[in-house]
């Protein structure tokens, strides 16, 4: 199914919030339903009630709300013509939403501010702290075809404003390998980046590129092709071809899965780190590192700095 340049989300998003002449200031405590500028390139917040007596009755209602025509002039309804959610289910906290095939014809702005609104809306609904879209049965992917995974608030981030498609600074630290390849080093590094990329996705990606200081080295063979990244209930799952178990390199396997995982876990709100290859689980990394369950974190295998 041919798509037209979805923009991508492993799991971060932009979106932009307008302020008007006259309209009073909306606080982040106060309920708010989002709406999409009349020209297109923003999203507008207005108050709102999640009228309902049980959390299903809200999210009809909200879902009603949101695909509604607004009598502003200002804003208008996040779905463009001819798109509209045709079923829905809640999963414990996790909310599915479902389209037709019209929504694989969405420009990549227009899908953008329409996934923006939708998800920073409806998370404020108690018991919905997740949510995924699929289109056709099928879960929603990126142009590369990667998953775009469940979405939560935490990956729409809020520059006002700003242009649809930005770029940000941020401080991350990673793990890589020591000369020995018995332990893990901490490199800081500073990263420009898009901010409709998740910063999951940007770590593993920067820990598959390898360091870029002296006395570093890489964890993860280079040419190892990241399938999808997504986060769901604090677990960040990390999908990876096979490329991910041929690597040359003489270092303890404990080593590439506690970079990986030490690497996310310090730099965004996950708890655990599951990884997979080509979507699969049930795998021995190098012959002695079971896959099957998510891992914590583990500093033990970090070098202790010397005095």
């Amino acid at each position: 199914m041919k798509r037209k340049c979805l923009a991508a989300c492993f799991l971060i998003c932009v979106f932009l919030l307008e302020a008007c002449g006259g309209r009073r200031y909306i606080g982040d405590d106060e309920p708010r339903i989002y709406y999409v500028n009349a020209e297109g390139t923003r999203l507008i917040k207005e108050t709102f009630d999640f009228d309902g007596a049980s959390k299903e009755d809200k999210i009809a209602g909200t879902l009603e709300a949101l695909q509604e025509e607004t009598d502003s002039v200002d804003y208008k309804s996040p779905f463009p013509e001819g798109i509209s959610v045709e079923s829905w289910e809640l999963h414990d906290t996790t909310l599915n939403l479902y389209f037709d095939g019209a929504y694989s014809e969405l420009k990549s702005s227009e899908e953008l501010l329409l996934r923006a609104a939708v998800v920073q809306t409806l998370v404020q609904i108690s018991d919905v702290e997740y949510v995924r879209f699929f289109v056709q049965g099928v879960p929603l992917t990126d142009h590369k075809g990667q998953d775009m995974g469940y979405m939560r608030a935490e990956d729409f981030v809020q520059n006002v404003g700003s242009s649809l498609h930005t770029y940000q600074a941020g401080n991350f630290k990673l793990y890589f390998a020591n000369e020995k390849g018995d332990k893990l080093l901490e490199e800081n590094v500073s990263v420009r980046y898009n901010s409709n990329m998740s910063k999951e996705k940007l770590i593993v990606e920067k820990l598959v590129k390898g360091p870029s200081g002296d006395g570093f080295y890489p964890v993860i063979a280079p040419e190892t092709e990241i399938l999808g990244v997504s986060v769901r209930d604090r677990i960040c799952y990390v999908n990876f071809d096979d490329g991910f178990l041929n690597t040359t390199y003489k270092i303890d396997p404990n080593l590439t899965v506690y970079a990986l995982v030490n690497s996310i876990a310090e730099n965004h709100t996950v708890d655990q780190v599951q990884i997979l290859v080509n979507g699969e689980s049930d795998v021995t990394y190098q012959g002695s590192v079971d896959l099957s369950k998510p891992f914590s974190p583990d500093y033990h295998y970090v070098e202790e700095e010397k005095d």
